[in-house]
């Protein structure tokens, strides 16, 4: 959502700079700057498009526009016919110097780490989800069963299970989990590391909520040399063929999202970068979450406190004298309490998901 609010308000700022500096194109000029960004929040939730392609058509339409009401005004408009050569000639012709390269290489170096950040935060989603709802084998439930309940057919109703029996049955039924753990550590550092990266001056704040200057740039360039792109414009399409003058005006609606605009742009180059440094931090004490989960689970709710009389699965003692397993898959080989068979295809799956976003 905040992504989308920034999108906006970007579109907001380009608008109104037409609506305020060239009002009498602002109309059609919106229809394209709509266009822009309705193309960047595609990039960014995912779709398969290029930088490079969609700045490019922002400023091949937006050339027939600036040409008719900037370069070469007339009493009437351009046809559609020469306003479509003027398109296709534009990038020969470079009306607006050096700025679309630069906005191409800024789209670039700005918007694909934030579409990867994204991307990343909807796998942690589903990781979550899915290891959420993973199903338990009939040998752990029976083991959770025989730790549960058990006792109470002895008519023990409050004693709880030792601490190392306890380890052993949630540490056998979490292996699967405790695989994750490795993975997830990664992927949370890299979820660090690429916010790190999104801030500053390369950021997609800075990026959006300043296009508008860049559009600015490009129109005054234009206008600059004005007679000097008329020339060319005569030697590759001719002379222009006009059709009877629209009276478009300004219809982009100032008003239309000022309060939530308004309320977004009070601090608006700070708020992604804010809310973003935010979740990390809230993120990184969940770093272990998957090795230290069977660990937190006995310690904290399940098994009874030291020095205290426990249920070992059979009877109640003073402590547990098994052999308490480790964390993992392989571990469990030796675990007297659960047999273990293998990885969930699940859970490798999910494992693959986590080590090529890491990558990416």
């Amino acid at each position: 959502e905040t992504f989308e609010m920034l999108i906006r308000l970007a579109e907001n700022y380009t608008s109104t700079l037409f609506c305020n500096a060239y009002r009498n194109m602002a109309a059609e000029a919106a229809v394209h700057v709509q266009e822009f960004f309705t193309d960047v929040g595609l990039f960014l939730f995912g779709t398969d498009a290029s930088t490079e392609e969609f700045v490019n058509r922002f400023f091949d339409t937006l050339f027939p526009v600036v040409y008719n009401h900037v370069i070469n005004p007339g009493p009437t408009d351009i046809s559609l016919e020469y306003a479509e050569c003027l398109r296709a000639a534009r990038r020969d012709i470079r009306p607006f110097g050096t700025i679309p390269k630069k906005a191409i290489g800024q789209m670039a170096r700005s918007l694909l780490p934030s579409r990867t950040f994204l991307q990343a935060l909807n796998l942690g989603v589903e990781v979550i989800n899915t290891t959420d709802h993973l199903h338990f084998s009939r040998e752990c439930s029976r083991a959770l069963l025989r730790m549960q309940y058990c006792p109470h057919c002895q008519g023990l109703m409050l004693s709880k299970p030792c601490l190392g029996y306890c380890l052993n049955i949630i540490r056998g039924c979490l292996a699967d989990l405790a695989e994750v753990d490795l993975h997830w550590q990664g992927y949370i550092q890299a979820l660090e590391e690429l916010s790190g990266a999104l801030s500053g001056a390369h950021g997609i704040e800075h990026l959006l909520l300043n296009f508008h200057s860049l559009v600015h740039d490009a129109l005054v360039q234009a206008r600059i040399n004005g007679p000097e792109l008329s020339e060319q414009v005569n030697k590759i399409c001719g002379p222009p063929i006009r059709k009877p003058k629209q009276s478009p005006g300004c219809s982009f609606d100032q008003n239309k999202d000022n309060q939530v605009l308004k309320m977004f742009s009070r601090d608006s180059e700070q708020t992604l970068t804010n809310r973003r440094k935010e979740f990390i931090r809230h993120l990184r004490p969940y770093r272990a979450f998957y090795g230290g989960l069977a660990d937190q689970l006995c310690a904290n709710e399940l098994a009874a406190a030291d020095g205290l009389p426990c249920w070992n699965g059979e009877d109640l003692v003073r402590s547990y004298t098994h052999r308490v397993v480790g964390s993992g898959i392989k571990a469990q080989s030796a675990n007297p309490e659960v047999k273990v068979k293998g990885t969930d295809p699940v859970i490798s799956q999910i494992i693959d998901k986590l080590k090529h976003v890491i990558q990416v």
